[in-house]
């Protein structure tokens, strides 16, 4: 059965610009869920995307939906796609990274495998997935959806959910927290250069982070 629905929230852009910025590392010092499994990694090393998801859940071996879902997609959506589980079917390759181009897609997660390796990375298309197949899809029409509420790499995601994906991973934020959590980011990032300059003058790291203090404390218990 096919589940299509409309997307009524895509997020506040000004938040996405701002939240692009951000390093998904930085928020592992902030956060501790809405990252998906480390397993699902860059394709091509150095970008770092930031925008609303475009939610689909596709059956393992057939890719009708997913190839439905890049047509209807909209500048600068981030299409992120439940796998159902599958391990071994790749559902993206170099016909749907053309397609997500010419549609203005600004990059693709999928809990699963791609093909063309080759092709995706000379594209430029910014791709995360689990690894490579070259076993494929085949369009069957057995259902799937989008837009729809799913669980990609261990997580929760709604449509309209703003997706950061860079070099260390995916991390999924509700647009209504991407202000803060930003603002937050930004002011460690930039105090984090000031922090390797104090360790190349000759400081501590264990000093300047606390870390000695409070291992000096439990011994002392």
């Amino acid at each position: 059965m096919f589940d299509i629905r409309q997307r009524t929230d895509r997020g506040s852009d000004a938040a996405a610009s701002l939240l692009a910025e951000v390093e998904t590392a930085t928020l592992g010092h902030v956060l501790t869920q809405g990252f998906m499994t480390p397993a699902i990694q860059q394709v091509s090393e150095g970008r770092r995307i930031c925008g609303p998801a475009l939610t689909v859940s596709a059956p393992p071996d057939d890719g009708a939906i997913l190839a439905h879902a890049v047509a209807l997609a909209a500048p600068g959506d981030i299409i992120v796609v439940d796998r159902q589980g599958d391990d071994r079917h790749a559902c993206w390759g170099a016909l749907m990274t053309a397609a997500a181009i010419a549609a203005g897609v600004a990059g693709v997660v999928i809990d699963g495998f791609i093909t063309d390796l080759a092709a995706i990375r000379a594209s430029g298309l910014p791709v995360w997935c689990r690894g490579r197949s070259p076993l494929t899809t085949k369009l069957l029409g057995r259902g799937g959806s989008i837009n729809a509420e799913i669980d990609c790499g261990g997580v929760r995601i709604r449509a309209g959910d703003l997706v950061l994906a860079d070099e260390s991973g995916v991390c999924v934020i509700e647009p209504a927290e991407a202000q803060r959590l930003s603002e937050t980011a930004l002011a460690m990032q930039a105090a984090e250069l000031g922090i390797i300059a104090r360790i190349a003058s000759g400081e501590r790291i264990d000093e300047i982070n606390g870390a000695r203090a409070l291992i000096e404390q439990a011994t002392r218990a």
